[in-house]
C-alpha cells in the first residue's frame, strides 16, 4: 500500500505542470496510462471488497477511495493534441467529440468523489452504491472513447 500511496502523492505533485512535461506525445501517453493503471488497481481493490471476494475492511476501502479520487484528477492534461497516435487504446472520438470527452471526464471525477464519500462513512452498503455509480460513469467513457 505504501509504494501506491508514494507513487499516488508523486503522480499530484507532477499534474500541476503536466502539459510543460510532455516532451513528446509518447510522454503524455505513458503518462496517462501509468495514472489510469494506478487508479484501476485501486477500484478493483475496492471491487474485491464490495463483491465480497475479500472481507470489508473500512480503513482499507477509504485509504484505497482517496488514492482512487486523487488519481481521476490526473490522465486529462495527458490527451493533448498528437497523443492519439502510438501504444494507445483511445479512440478518435476522444479528439472528434471533445465536450462529450470532457462531460463524461468530469462526470467521472464527481462520481469518484462521492465513492471517496462513502468510503468513508464505514457503510459497505453506502460503498456499494457509490461503488456501482462509479463503475457506471467509468464504463460510459470506456464505450465511447477506449478500445478493449
Amino acid at each position: 500500500m505504501i509504494p501506491s500511496l508514494i507513487a499516488a502523492i508523486s503522480a499530484a505533485l507532477l499534474t500541476l505542470p503536466a502539459q510543460a512535461q510532455f516532451a513528446k506525445p509518447e510522454d503524455a501517453i505513458h503518462y496517462r496510462k501509468a495514472s489510469m493503471n494506478v487508479l484501476a488497481t485501486h477500484f478493483f481493490r475496492l471491487a474485491t471488497m464490495v463483491n465480497g471476494r475479500v472481507p470489508y475492511d473500512a480503513k482499507v476501502a477509504v485509504a484505497n477511495a482517496d488514492i482512487v479520487m486523487k488519481m481521476s484528477k490526473l490522465p486529462w492534461p495527458a490527451f493533448g493534441a498528437g497523443t492519439d497516435k502510438g501504444e494507445t487504446r483511445t479512440r478518435p472520438s476522444v479528439w472528434t467529440q471533445p465536450a462529450k470527452f470532457k462531460d463524461l471526464s468530469d462526470k467521472m471525477v464527481t462520481q469518484v468523489a462521492a465513492l471517496d464519500a462513502a468510503a468513508k462513512t464505514g457503510d459497505l452498503d453506502k460503498l456499494k452504491v457509490a461503488f456501482r455509480a462509479t463503475a457506471g460513469t467509468c464504463q460510459s467513457c470506456h464505450d465511447v472513447f477506449r478500445n478493449n
